[in-house]
């Protein structure tokens, strides 16, 4: 809940500044009503990516090693269509479906961070659409 108040707070605080989607054809399309990105201020808030491969909109096949490492590149082409990199990031949150498979993320996740990764939480879901194994939201800074 802490979490939650202080991006309230450093989104009340870039009000002043202008709010802007971000979308990218690099990363899947939105499966509902919402954007890939949004841009407020110096911060991007990407919202959650599961396995999705942007090229077929299908999931990608394997375990939670390949939907970690795909939901990762999504993220990845999100953050590059704002002008940022991975470095950019400052938090995450994993949702699992399975915290079983935690350390097989983990040791996938390290890879994308492999110096100063940001802050994380990680939490076990009942369910995740279209079957996925995990998805991972993530707050970047400019």
């Amino acid at each position: 809940m802490r979490s939650l108040s202080l991006v309230a707070l450093a989104l009340l605080a870039g009000c002043a500044h202008s709010r802007r989607t971000v979308s990218t054809d690099q990363a899947p399309r939105a499966i509902g009503p919402y954007s890939q990105a949004v841009a407020v201020g110096d911060l991007v808030l990407v919202s959650g990516q599961i396995a999705l491969d942007p090229a077929t909109g299908n999931m990608v096949e394997g375990d939670i090693r390949e939907q970690t490492d795909r939901a990762l590149r999504n993220i990845a082409a999100v953050l590059a269509a704002a002008g940022l990199s991975m470095k950019h990031i400052a938090r995450t949150t994993v949702y699992m479906v399975d915290l079983g498979e935690f350390e097989a993320m983990n040791r996938v996740y390290a890879t994308w961070f492999p110096d100063s990764p940001p802050a994380r939480a990680t939490v076990q879901v009942a369910a995740l659409p279209k079957g996925a194994r995990i998805e991972i939201d993530a707050i970047a800074h400019r």
